[in-house]
């Protein structure tokens, strides 16, 4: 088992920034690919970015390309997503998600989740 909890959400204005932090406790942190994934009340929940287990590949959907920056920390068992030029359509619930396979992590699918961390956008 892997226990995942986000923070860093918040409410922000359009063209603001925000940190999103997962820390993952329980199996080795480090054997997984993490990733984040993103969901709208009533919406599907979607794919937002992907790390490997090292953090030397990273995967991210087309709309926040340029925008969004993910890492990781192994040694503090740390993933983050950095959020830049924030949009109205970046509001949702942002999930953290890890998965031994990237591939499959990078088309939705997960081994464990955390609960998410809300991100509220206003214009």
């Amino acid at each position: 088992q892997v226990q995942l909890v986000e923070s860093g959400g918040g409410l922000v204005q359009a063209g603001g920034s925000l940190r999103l932090s997962c820390i993952g406790s329980g199996r080795s942190f480090s054997d997984y690919a993490m990733g984040w994934l993103r969901q709208v009340p009533g919406k599907e929940r979607n794919f937002v970015a992907a790390i490997n287990w090292s953090g030397d590949s990273t995967s991210y959907v087309d709309s926040v390309k340029g925008r969004f920056t993910i890492s990781r920390d192994n040694a503090k068992n740390t993933v983050y997503l950095e959020m830049n030029s924030l949009k109205p359509e970046d509001a949702a619930v942002y999930l953290c998600a890890a998965h031994m396979n990237f591939q499959r992590l990078q088309e939705g699918q997960y081994s464990f989740r955390g609960q998410g961390t809300q991100v509220a956008i206003s214009s």
